[in-house]
C-alpha cells in the first residue's frame, strides 16, 4: 500500500513540475504579492503626505476678523471670499475645496464626502480650534484672569511604545490575505487537471485498471496538489518579506518603524500556510472530482478564490479577533489566527482548535472523495 501511495505521489509531483501551466500558477502568481504591497504602500504614502496646497482653497461666506486672517495665513489657507451662493457655485465647479458659512456664533462647514473635502474639513477643524483658543485667551485677559493658568489646568504627555504604525500593521495583514488567495488559485489548476482533466483525457480510467486502492490514488493526488499549494504559499511569504523590507526603504511612512514580520509571526505564518494548503487542496479535489470536464471543474472552483479572500478581509476590516468558535470556522480561522499572532496575541488554544478542525475537515473530504472514486458512474465519462 505504501509503495502504491508513494508511486502515485511521485507521479503527481513529476507531472506538476513538468506542466507549464501548473508551474506558472505556482511561481508566477506569488509575483503579484510584491506588486500589491508596494502599490498599497504608495497609496498610503500619497494619502499620508498630501500637500496642504491640494486642499487649502477655502471659501468664507462672512467677514473674517483680523485674528482669523492671521491664523489662516499661518496655516497656509487660501482664503476665497464671497456670498454663500457664490461659494456654493465655486465649490460645485471645483474652484474651492470647501466653504464656511456663519450663523451668529455657529460656523457651518460645507463640503462633500470626497477625499479632498475630508482633508479640508480636518484643516478647518484645526483652524477653528485655534481660533476658539485665541478667543478664550482674549476673554480671560480682558477679565484679568491668568490665561495660561486657566487654559492649562492639566497637561497631557504622550508616550507610545516602539511598535508598528497603522500602515505597517495594515499592509502586513493584508499581504497575508493575498497569500491565502494565491494558495487557493495555485491549488485549483492541479486539482482540476488531476481529476476532471485526467478523466476527460481517459488516463484516469487506465490508472484504475492497476491493482491500486482508491484510497492510495486519492491521497497521492491530494498530497501532490498540497505540495503545489505549500510551495506557492512559502514563495509568496518570502516575496512578502522582501517587499516589506523594500517598502521601508522606499516610503517615508515607514520611517523608524519595523515593517518586518517578527520571527514568531513567520514561524506561525508557515504553519498556517501548511494547514490552509491541506484544507484547500482537499476541498478543490472534492469539487473538481464531481466535474466531468476540465472547464466544468474550473467554473465550479472559481468561487473558491473569492470565498478564501472575503471572509478574512471583512474580519480584518472590522477588527475581528480570534475566539475558540472562530478558530474552527473554515477560511476565517486562518486569517484571524495569523492577524492575532502578528499583533502579538498568541493563543495556544485557538491554534490547537485550528489544527484539530482542519484535520477533521480534511478527513471528511478525503472519505467523501474516496467513496466517489469507488463508483464507476462518478469516475467514467459517458
Amino acid at each position: 500500500m505504501r509503495n502504491n501511495l508513494w508511486n502515485i505521489f511521485r507521479k503527481e509531483v513529476r507531472e506538476l513540475f513538468r506542466d507549464k501551466k501548473s508551474l506558472s500558477m505556482m511561481l508566477i502568481i506569488p509575483v503579484s504579492i510584491p506588486l500589491i504591497i508596494l502599490g498599497m504602500s504608495a497609496l498610503f504614502e500619497s494619502q499620508a503626505n498630501k500637500d496642504v496646497t491640494e486642499y487649502n482653497r477655502i471659501g468664507f461666506a462672512y467677514e473674517m476678523s483680523q485674528a482669523e486672517k492671521s491664523i489662516a495665513e499661518t496655516m497656509d489657507i487660501d482664503v476665497v471670499k464671497g456670498t454663500e451662493k457664490e461659494l456654493e457655485k465655486k465649490f460645485a465647479d471645483g474652484d474651492i475645496d470647501l466653504y464656511v458659512a456663519r450663523d451668529g456664533k455657529s460656523y457651518i462647514i460645507n463640503g462633500d464626502s470626497s477625499d479632498t473635502s475630508t482633508y479640508s474639513a480636518k484643516l478647518m477643524e484645526s483652524y477653528y480650534n485655534t481660533y476658539k483658543e485665541y478667543l478664550q485667551q482674549d476673554f480671560l485677559r480682558e477679565n484679568n484672569i491668568d490665561a495660561d493658568q486657566m487654559m492649562n489646568i492639566i497637561t497631557v504627555e504622550e508616550r507610545f511604545a516602539d511598535e508598528d504604525n497603522f500602515f505597517a500593521g495594515y499592509i502586513k495583514n493584508y499581504a497575508f490575505l493575498f497569500i491565502i488567495m494565491a494558495i487557493t488559485v495555485s491549488a485549483t489548476y492541479p486539482s482540476t487537471d488531476t481529476t476532471a482533466g485526467e478523466r476527460e483525457r481517459g488516463t484516469l480510467e487506465t490508472l484504475l485498471t492497476f491493482p491500486i486502492k482508491s484510497r492510495d490514488i486519492i491521497i497521492g493526488k491530494f498530497l501532490g496538489v498540497t505540495i503545489s499549494a505549500i510551495v506557492t504559499g512559502v514563495i509568496s511569504l518570502i516575496l512578502s518579506i522582501i517587499s516589506l523590507a523594500a517598502a521601508k526603504n522606499i516610503f517615508s511612512i515607514y520611517k523608524g518603524v519595523d515593517t518586518m514580520y517578527s520571527p514568531v509571526s513567520i514561524v506561525f505564518a508557515v504553519i498556517v500556510i501548511v494547514a490552509f494548503s491541506f484544507f484547500i487542496s482537499g476541498l478543490c479535489i472534492a469539487i473538481a472530482s464531481k466535474s466531468k470536464t476540465f472547464k466544468e471543474a474550473q467554473s465550479a472552483l472559481t468561487p473558491l478564490t473569492f470565498i478564501s479572500l472575503f471572509p478574512g478581509m471583512i474580519a480584518f476590516m472590522i477588527g475581528v479577533t480570534g475566539t475558540p468558535l472562530i478558530s474552527i470556522i473554515p477560511f476565517l480561522n486562518y486569517v484571524v489566527l495569523f492577524t492575532d499572532i502578528n499583533n502579538g496575541d498568541i493563543s495556544l488554544l485557538n491554534i490547537t482548535l485550528m489544527f484539530v478542525s482542519t484535520i477533521v475537515y480534511i478527513s471528511i473530504v478525503l472519505v467523501y472523495i474516496i467513496k466517489q472514486y469507488k463508483s464507476e458512474k462518478v469516475l467514467l465519462v459517458k
